[in-house]
């Protein structure tokens, strides 16, 4: 699927498992804070990272995502993940947004602690060549230290624009730990979010494949 053309393009991806209030305060701080045109959600089939933890399968993560970013214009699923081999390294995301919107400024979007983590990141010194920026989540007080990870990646500092997020104690892991346990989560989520994971029995253990079988 080919996108319109956009100016300024961001790339919020992750599990989204499930998506919550946070993932859409933070992505809509993003978009205002970048002056992005748009910012494509990507649904990670396999996380490199998360390979050794239960995760909801594949076709309820997209659509809990589409529900929940369907009244914002400004936010568009991106199937860009869904049609080629894992493992889906940022890099390659990039490259393949780009291919599909020529011109456009490619801007991932990413967290804190991913940002200090970068160098172990796949071609970490590529991803930053190709990304026009990459926004990083600045949360209240912090301020990371550029200089070691300069000596590192050579020219990150002007390729990080941070964004300030508010302070949002809500974590993916704690609501599925809650819906567990039946202890409340409504209000954690869209409401066509949490009707969904209703509907669904999501976040009960005949519902969690594990990726390690």
């Amino acid at each position: 699927m080919r996108h319109k053309l956009h100016e300024r393009v961001g790339l919020f991806g992750g599990t989204f498992d499930p998506p919550h209030v946070g993932h859409l305060i933070l992505a809509s701080e993003a978009r205002s804070q970048l002056e992005l045109d748009l910012i494509f959600w990507t649904v990670t089939p396999n996380p490199p990272h998360k390979r050794d933890q239960s995760i909801t399968p594949l076709e309820h993560r997209l659509a809990m995502v589409k529900l929940a970013i369907e009244d914002d214009p400004m936010f568009q699923l991106s199937d860009i993940e869904l049609n080629r081999p894992g493992p889906h390294y940022t890099i390659d995301t990039i490259k393949l947004l780009a291919a599909q919107n020529p011109g456009a400024e490619i801007v991932p979007i990413i967290g804190g602690d991913s940002l200090h983590d970068l160098p172990t990141w796949h071609r970490p010194k590529e991803l930053l060549y190709v990304a026009h920026w990459v926004g990083v989540m600045r949360r209240p007080g912090e301020e990371p230290d550029l200089q070691e990870l300069e000596r590192e990646l050579p020219g990150i500092t002007s390729k990080v624009h941070y964004v300030d997020a508010p302070l949002l104690e809500i974590a993916s892991s704690e609501i599925r730990d809650r819906a567990a346990a039946g202890k409340p989560f409504r209000y954690y989520l869209p409401e066509s979010v949490y009707e969904y994971i209703e509907q669904h029995h999501l976040y009960q253990q005949a519902h969690v494949i594990n990726q390690k079988h």
